[in-house]
């Protein structure tokens, strides 16, 4: 429908421009001369049928999309396990095991957040790690990982408990907040965006001003968007005391000046999104 409307409005400039070029009648001088004054309205407003469009232009740049939104020196990893639904309880008393023994072997891999999914995809848990020193801390994280015995032993053991695997290679926006351990109890919205390629920039661009309308209840946890594994991917996860202080401070955001914009500027960047609300697990360093 939306197309269809573009499609209609073009169409009218289109036959505007077409009467425009024959012998002007009266009313067609009418026409013309409020197409003029509008003209002359928005000469000095850039781009104002592309604000009309709700899409954004941004110049070419010789760096790429990580280098501006983010720093390399710390990777993240975020693992989606589709765990089979009689052996959650298992597979989590197993996870535990893993993530410690993650830290005593020195690995470098440190645990963010470790979650159960309460409303979206049933019978799935997601964890978040950390790689302070980047990608060469990321290899030999997965060194360790692929040939030590007893995570092999792990691996083995988990497997038989799983339906489905995936991950993906994550940097931090830079003007999201550095996820840190909080304190019981919480419950964690993570939104994840598939956005159209080349639109990350412009994604970035407009969330560093929105998110400062979200900031009134310690809100925002952590922003990431995609390195490797699915791409043109923004995770955002936000922290909330229950669903009914979800419900109160996304209501409230709208009355605060800047978020209605946010919301305009960036729904066209995005083909798919989902919401996962999220639990932590007992060994969650975010409770």
């Amino acid at each position: 429908m939306a197309g269809f409307s573009r499609t209609l409005f073009l169409g009218k400039v289109f036959h505007l421009s077409t009467a425009l070029s024959k012998p002007l009648t009266r009313n067609a001088r009418c026409i013309c001369s409020s197409a003029a004054l509008l003209q002359d309205e928005n000469a000095s407003k850039p781009g104002w049928l592309t604000n009309l469009l709700r899409v954004r232009t941004l110049e070419p740049s010789k760096e790429s999309h990580s280098s501006q939104l983010s720093s390399k020196e710390i990777v993240y990893e975020i693992q989606f396990h589709a765990v089979k639904p009689e052996a959650m309880e298992s597979y989590l008393q197993e996870f535990s095991k893993f993530q410690a023994l993650m830290q005593n072997k020195g690995s470098g891999a440190k645990l963010v957040g470790s979650f159960t999914v309460e409303i979206g995809n049933q019978d799935e848990a997601i964890h978040i790690w950390e790689y302070d020193g980047g990608y060469p801390m990321l290899n030999e994280a997965n060194k360790i990982y692929r040939t030590d015995k007893e995570f092999i032993d792990y691996r083995k053991h988990r497997n038989h408990m799983l339906r489905s695997r995936k991950n993906q290679i994550l940097l931090a926006f830079s003007f999201w907040p550095k996820p840190m351990p909080r304190e019981p109890s919480n419950i964690y919205e993570l939104r994840s965006y598939t956005l159209k390629p080349g639109t990350m920039i412009e994604w970035g661009n407009n969330w560093a001003r929105g998110i400062q309308q979200r900031q009134t209840n310690n809100e925002p946890v952590a922003g990431f968007f995609s390195q490797m594994g699915d791409l043109n991917f923004a995770h955002h996860i936000w922290g909330y005391k229950d669903l009914q202080t979800r419900k109160e401070t996304r209501e409230a955001a709208w009355g605060r000046p800047g978020w209605d914009e946010c919301v305009a500027y960036t729904v066209p960047l995005i083909r798919h999104m989902q919401s996962r609300i999220l639990i932590p697990t007992p060994f969650s360093p975010l409770q």
